[in-house]
């Protein structure tokens, strides 16, 4: 019997439970040095002098660096398409642009002591003033970067050409909004650690809590001019990423450097108050909406403008504004659309990849937007969506900015939604609270919504090697940060070479024992990482009946393999066990190897809805339900599946109701800890309702659509839109996220 589909626990679990893990901070890197770095303690400022010499001479300190020992170069903007004269410095240099910003690098022989030390750092600062905001980054009063001579890192248009004039032409109604998707601190339960320490025959060795090691051996390769054989980087277990561990950071990468000076290994790990600060952060994104169309619901056009904060440094957040792009106008076959952006460096946290990157944004807009235009047509907001959707036999579809989609029934995870929720009856009891005029009002909200997984090219690296006593060693390039990888390649491999889970070893986040690999991010990794485990595993199969057909004397096309062995069809009392074949391989194995190369990336869809219960005299808000219908076509392992649904809908609650990282004018932030930064527990949140619904795809080998983010996706929309939809009897149009006890208290007094 198979054992896809089927509800398998995760093979990780046991040893992160009692202890047997191996984050960063549980390694020994014997001799090895500690490193703290002194931040910036202001936004914007011109550095007069580091002092540093009462910390030199601090006990256990054995040496403290600033801008002027790095001899590195700058680090260039993250893609070609952005600003190339806003480089980074590896530490401060001349200028500090956000708070948290690393200016110089204490080394002791213990953490206590370089913590000790880096309070003797004396930094004089002279004070700029600080862009704060993206407005103010527009206005251009303050040029963060002088050599680039404006705060715009890159901008995009679809159509190229940009907005028209009469894009609203034959539209009975318009609306239109102002939209903040607002600021977020990615939380991580471990924070950023590295470890260095360069070999005697010249090799670095290099520890990183990170997504995608293979990217990181490419950066330090790049950084210290090295071959990619003297480099190994090793990703142990790593403790949440969320988007935030794309590739690595400047203290990280500078550990070679500060280890090479020293002669010994050097590790780094922040604290929490650090991580929220100088890990990147999410979102940011300002939006103005406009959406046009009839009085009896059929949507005409719409336009989506956007402009992206990427914080002090453009990193990879300055390119989010393309996902968005792609999926501006939603699950809605809307004939004309339109999108433009501009990403713009401010005196903040650079912002990076957050768990949906720029397909949260476009989804949290279209849906309001569609919320807005039902309450002005006086349409259920369900009807408005049922009546918009792209058709099942529409597939695949090309919307109107160019995206095209795989495959898809919007309208059927709709139906599968309001059934389960049991929507006429909660729309009957939402009159009934308002009928009596009661302190608690309740609320509903949908939202509908597609994605796009694995949205970058480049493929990904898979291996299936069978060992001399017919065990599974699978190597893979995608790098797990909790996903459950270990038990979803598992899985594969036993199923396709039939032998048992516990005879399958999976190995990861080790670029000497993994020779390539790209990593996990864009919920890639079952469709491209996955769909390789299953081709390595049929390939291996290949060369194992050849081999077993030589040992049994038959033709291989008459060689079958079951239950583990190989036999001629017919006769399975004689066999060749794997153990055999691989004895029958020789002194070059048993094995294949390749790296997988996806059909394009695919489009996961689905409906969430969320009840919630707002107090009007208080304004405090109670998330009672939440429903959610998550399609990512064919499901390995419902278990893993619904793990990551769950997390993606909690995270995007927390931004709908609680979270929100903020700075005051001068760009000091608000929200460095756990207690101000509002970080929801199990408490806080309902037992979810899913609901199954597959729809596979034809762009890879196991018909797979991530589901990493989805959740993510729609949560926060439909969260959103129950907020207001609560508060929509006493004359609330619009809240800004998220839409805490005192923005709902001042809407309503």
């Amino acid at each position: 019997m198979s054992i896809l589909g089927n509800r398998v626990h995760r093979r990780e679990d046991p040893a992160f439970l009692t202890g047997g893990d191996r984050y960063l901070e549980n390694l020994a890197v014997d001799g090895a040095l500690r490193v703290v770095f002194v931040r910036s303690t202001v936004a914007h400022a011109r550095i007069s002098a580091v002092d540093t010499e009462a910390a030199r001479e601090a006990p256990g300190v054995v040496a403290v660096f600033s801008a002027v020992d790095v001899d590195l170069p700058p680090i260039p903007p993250a893609m070609e398409t952005m600003h190339q004269a806003m480089t980074r410095p590896w530490l401060a240099d001349g200028v500090v642009r956000f708070v948290g910003e690393a200016v110089a690098a204490v080394v002791a022989e213990s953490w206590a002591e370089a913590v000790d030390a880096a309070e003797l750092v004396f930094v004089d600062y002279e004070p700029l003033p600080a862009v704060v905001s993206p407005q103010a980054a527009l206005a251009g009063e303050t040029v963060l970067f002088p050599a680039a001579g404006t705060n715009v890192v890159c901008a995009m248009a679809v159509p190229e050409a940009g907005p028209s004039d009469d894009l609203f032409a034959g539209c009975d109604v318009v609306v239109r909004a102002s939209l903040d998707n607002h600021r977020l601190a990615p939380c991580p339960l471990e924070v950023q650690a590295a470890a260095s320490r360069w070999e005697p025959d010249g090799r670095l060795t290099h520890w990183s809590s990170t997504q995608t090691p293979h990217m990181v051996k490419g950066a330090l390769a790049a950084a210290y001019g090295l071959d990619a054989e003297q480099v190994r980087v090793i990703a142990p277990d790593v403790g949440g990423g969320f988007g935030a561990k794309f590739g690595s950071y400047p203290e990280a990468l500078l550990l070679p450097w500060i280890a090479r000076r020293l002669g010994r290994p050097i590790r780094w790990a922040e604290t929490r108050s650090e991580s929220m600060v100088a890990l990147g952060h999410g979102r940011g994104q300002l939006q103005e909406v406009e959406l046009g169309g009839t009085r009896d619901g059929q949507v005409l056009a719409y336009r989506l403008t956007a402009v992206q904060d990427a914080g002090a440094y453009p990193l990879i957040g300055a390119a989010l504004p393309g996902f968005t792009a792609l999926m501006t106008s939603g699950v809605y076959a809307i004939p004309r659309v339109e999108f433009a952006s501009r990403s713009v460096v401010t005196n903040t946290t650079p912002i990076v990849a957050y768990r949906g990157a720029g397909r949260p944004e476009a989804c949290a807009a279209i849906e309001r937007a569609m919320d807005l235009y039902a309450a002005e047509i006086g349409l259920d907001p369900t009807e408005v969506r049922r009546r918009n959707f792209v058709r099942a036999e529409q597939f695949p579809f090309t919307t109107g900015v160019g995206t095209a989609y795989d495959s898809g029934d919007y309208e059927r995870a709709l139906d599968l939604l309001l059934e389960a929720a049991g929507y006429e009856e909660l729309r009957k009891e939402q009159a009934r609270c308002r009928a009596e005029s009661g302190p608690r009002q309740l609320g509903i909200g949908v939202a509908t919504y597609v994605e796009i997984t694995s949205p970058v090219p480049g493929g990904e690296f898979g291996a299936v090697e069978i060992t001399a006593d017919g065990r599974a060693v699978v190597r893979t390039g995608s790098s797990p940060h909790g996903q459950g990888h270990a038990t979803a390649f598992t899985m594969l491999a036993s199923e396709y070479l039939h032998l048992p889970m516990e005879a399958v070893d999976v190995v990861h986040g080790d670029t000497d024992a993994v020779p390539s690999g790209v990593g996990t991010f864009g919920s890639r990794s079952l469709q491209l990482g996955g769909s390789a485990v299953r081709l390595a595993s049929e390939q291996v199969i290949a060369k194992a009946r050849d081999l077993a057909a030589q040992l049994l004397e038959a033709n291989p096309d008459d060689v079958v393999l079951n239950g583990g062995a190989f036999h001629v069809t017919g006769t399975p009392a004689v066999a060749r066990s794997w153990a055999d074949v691989a004895a029958a391989a020789g002194p070059d194995g048993l094995s294949a190897e390749l790296t997988y190369e996806e059909r394009g990336p695919t489009f996961p869809f689905g409906a969430h809805l969320a009840v919630v219960s707002v107090d009007t005299e208080t304004g405090g808000v109670e998330l009672i339900r939440f429903v959610a219908v998550d399609d990512a076509g064919k499901i390995l392992n419902p278990l893993l599946a619904e793990g990551q649904v769950h997390g993606g809908i909690a995270q995007g609650v927390a931004q709908a109701l609680y979270e929100q990282f903020r700075y005051d004018d001068d760009g000091n932030p608000l929200t460095t800890n756990l207690a101000d930064y509002a970080f929801p527990s199990a408490a806080e949140l309902p037992s979810f309702e899913l609901v199954s619904c597959e729809t596979p795809t034809d762009r890879n080998e196991l018909g797979a659509k991530g589901i990493g983010e989805s959740g993510t996706i729609g949560s926060t929309p439909a969260v959103w839109n129950a907020v207001i939809d609560a508060l929509s009897h006493l004359g609330v149009t619009h809240l800004d996220m998220p839409t805490t006890p005192e923005r709902i208290w001042k809407a309503i007094t």
